[in-house]
């Protein structure tokens, strides 16, 4: 049964963020709200958790997984990037978008794309998920919450957890957020000279990144 956090937006509450990180360091999934919509989160070094998020999620090993950062220079442990990349990634954090980049060695392989070694990686701007990760310590691994079958993400914390509070360890709510999934852009290109490509165009204005 998913514990239900219900927190300030502004000023979410220590008390509360510091229980739902201590369900996601016992291996929970929970559901947290982020500047797109809500996401599935887990602990990175945990493969129990990630295939249950995964399972939670209805996909397989070929789907990429998102880990969510703190900041650019944790973004930077986890993936190969070159002076090119940085600076659309400084100009794009924190924000709505999801990047593609080569993973670093720090990314355990069974996260990463099976054929293309790549990761995505974000740094979020919603205040209460930095605070998470901020009492975390580490990057969450994270999947955006569309149910199975169908294809729009969920941003109701109410509808979240009739729908999956036995799946659940938690879900924080921190009030409405956008309905609507992150933009995706593929960065690995630019390391061979090449340019950016959108995949997914969604919150995240590629305009304001010159794409």
């Amino acid at each position: 049964m998913a514990q239900f956090f219900e927190v300030h937006p502004d000023n979410p509450q220590p008390r509360l963020l510091k229980q739902a990180a201590a369900l996601l360091a016992r291996g929970g999934v929970a559901a947290v709200p982020t500047d797109s919509s809500y996401a599935l989160v887990c602990h990175l070094d945990d493969k129990a958790a990630a295939d249950n998020l995964r399972r939670i999620r209805g996909v397989d090993d070929k789907h990429h997984l998102t880990l969510l950062c703190r900041d650019l220079s944790e973004l930077a442990s986890y993936a190969r990037v070159d002076n090119r990349q940085f600076r659309l990634l400084k100009a794009a954090t924190p924000g709505p978008y999801t990047f593609i980049l080569e993973a670093s060695k720090e990314v355990p392989r069974r996260l990463s794309h099976p054929s293309r070694k790549t990761i995505g990686l974000r740094v979020p701007g919603h205040k209460t998920l930095q605070a998470l990760l901020e009492l975390h310590g580490a990057p969450l691994l994270a999947t955006t919450l569309i149910p199975r079958g169908q294809t729009e993400p969920l941003n109701d914390a109410d509808e979240i957890r009739q729908q999956f509070e036995h799946e659940l360890a938690a879900v924080i709510d921190a009030g409405a957020c956008p309905l609507e999934a992150t933009t995706v852009i593929d960065l690995t290109g630019m390391g061979e000279g090449g340019e950016a490509v959108v995949i997914r165009q969604g919150r995240g204005d590629v305009a304001v990144l010159g794409l």
